[in-house]
Formats: C-alpha cells, sequence, structure tokens
C-alpha cells in the first residue's frame, strides 16, 4: 500500500513538470526602432516575466529591417510582435493579427509624435529651406518614420520628393536617422519623440545642436499584435498579464526596468491615423505591401 501512494505523489510531483516543458514556446518579434541591442535588453525582463506567468518559455527575436516583420511573420513562426503603428496595421489585414496592449510610457501616455529635426545652425527653418538638400528617412515601413513627413510635406506643395531633395535614403532606425543629421551625413532627420528624447538624455549636448522644425499627430508608442490562431485563454492571459502588470512587484520591477508606466488594451482606433495618411497620400495597401517586400529582399 505505502509503495503504491509513492508512486502516486511520485507521478503528481513529475507530471507539471512534463506537461510544461511540452508547452510550445512563443516567439515574439522586435521592429529595429534603436539599437537593436538596446531593443532587445530592454524587452528581456518582460519576456522572462511572461514565461513565469504563462508556464511557457516567451522568446525574442530582432528583425534586421521594418519589412521583415510582415513578410517573416509566418515563416518564422511567430506568435506575435511590438509592432509599430504601419507594421502593426498592415499583419492586421493580411496576416489576421489581433491587437492586444500598447505601452504607456512613465508620464502616462501611451502615444508619441513623429519629429522632423535639422541642425540648429543649418538655417532650415520652412519646408523651402529644405530644397535641394538630403533627408534622412527611418523605413518606408514607418507611418513616423516616412509617411508622416510624406504627408507634411504634400501639405505644403512638395508632391515629389525625389526632385525636391537633393537625395534622400533610409537609416533603418530612429537614433541613426538622428546621428545621420549629428554627423552632418542629412540637412534633415526623421524620428520618432520619444526615442529622440532619450537619445537627449544621453547626451544633453545635443539639445542645443539639434531643432524640431515639425511635429505629427500622436501615434501608439508601438502595439503588441498576437496570432488569432492561438488559443483564447491564452491570448487572455496574455492581455490581463500585461494590462496587470503593475499589480505585484516582479511586475513593477519589469516596468522600471523597462522605463514604462504600464501597458493599455489595445484596439482598431489605434490605427485611424494609418488610414487617414493612405487616403491623403493616395495609397493602396495591396501595392504598397508589394513596395515594401521587394524593398525588403
Amino acid at each position: 500500500m505505502k509503495i503504491g501512494r509513492w508512486i502516486v505523489l511520485l507521478v503528481l510531483l513529475i507530471l507539471p513538470i512534463h506537461v510544461m516543458g511540452q508547452e510550445k514556446e512563443l516567439l515574439i518579434g522586435l521592429i529595429p526602432e534603436q539599437n537593436i541591442f538596446r531593443q532587445y535588453k530592454r524587452y528581456l525582463p518582460l519576456a522572462d516575466y511572461l514565461s513565469e506567468r504563462l508556464k511557457r518559455p516567451v522568446r525574442l527575436t530582432i528583425l534586421s529591417r521594418y519589412g521583415d516583420i510582415v513578410k517573416r511573420f509566418r515563416s518564422r513562426g511567430m506568435d506575435g510582435a511590438f509592432f509599430g503603428v504601419l507594421t502593426g496595421y498592415i499583419a492586421i489585414k493580411r496576416l489576421g493579427v489581433e491587437p492586444i496592449v500598447v505601452p504607456i510610457e512613465m508620464d502616462g501616455t501611451s502615444e508619441t509624435y513623429g519629429y522632423i529635426i535639422v541642425r540648429a545652425d543649418s538655417g532650415i527653418r520652412s519646408v523651402e529651406d529644405m530644397r535641394g538638400k538630403v533627408i534622412a528617412f527611418v523605413d518606408k515601413a514607418t507611418l513616423r518614420g516616412y509617411l508622416f513627413p510624406l504627408v507634411f510635406l504634400k501639405r505644403h506643395g512638395v508632391k515629389d520628393i525625389r526632385g525636391f531633395f537633393r537625395e534622400y535614403y533610409f537609416t533603418g532606425s530612429n537614433d541613426a536617422s538622428v546621428m545621420a543629421v549629428v554627423d552632418g551625413r542629412a540637412d534633415i532627420g526623421v524620428v520618432k519623440a520619444d526615442i529622440f528624447e532619450a537619445i537627449l538624455q544621453r547626451d544633453p549636448t545635443l539639445r542645443k545642436e539639434l531643432s524640431v522644425i515639425a511635429k505629427s499627430p500622436p501615434m501608439p508608442v508601438s502595439i503588441l499584435c498576437i496570432r488569432s490562431e492561438l488559443p483564447e485563454s491564452l491570448k487572455r492571459t496574455i492581455r490581463e498579464s500585461l494590462v496587470n502588470l503593475n499589480s505585484d512587484s516582479m511586475g513593477i520591477k519589469v516596468l522600471q526596468q523597462m522605463r514604462l508606466k504600464g501597458f493599455r488594451e489595445a484596439s482598431m482606433e489605434d490605427f485611424i491615423t494609418v488610414e487617414e495618411f493612405f487616403t491623403e497620400l493616395g495609397l493602396e495597401l495591396h501595392t504598397y505591401l508589394e513596395e515594401l517586400l521587394e524593398t525588403a529582399r
């Protein structure tokens, strides 16, 4: 009888470990908003926290280009990604992913702006001053880093950037766009406001060297979207774990490490600006996606 009880106890002790070990990992993608090592380091505590809460490993992967995150979401077997507003919108329309949460910054806002920046001593203050200059965009698959400046320029009469600028190119990340202006490789740059402020905090001397000459409408900082095929219970746990991250000591520590106040639930209203910009620029989603995929090759 005692042997039988020991066998039952041994099975009960081993079974949870075996079941948890069989849980498929979740693979979450990060877009290269800034230095990829800094990006990975910032999100790693969150992946560890979710691994503990979901009882399954959560692994991060960083894609080398913004366009890759749509093209390779399924080919890499990804379960979710912290999309930008534009890539998130495309992924929802083409891949059927679901928006889950939006990060809330330390100041309590969940939105940030796109900036057009120049060197303070450049003499560039208006759109006409930009004529014949060099501009550094971030990536074609970014709302703040590309479509916003196109809308801004169009509203000021510039319909063909090829003929207006002496040169334009894509840096691949927000911080690289800022440094292109600082180093003189570009006269004009485009950057997310939160990343711009983070750069200035790391190097306060740049506050006197750089000027913001245009600002976009506010848009979500980023949006976590996940595969719709995931079990409803798992999607609910992910959402609730992140929205309630500040309700336990481990979660509060994660938020402190990420320099965030928390997360809020996401909705399709977070993508309204994308639709407005597409309409204003006369863009069609399918055609634009094909252009992004061609650029990513």
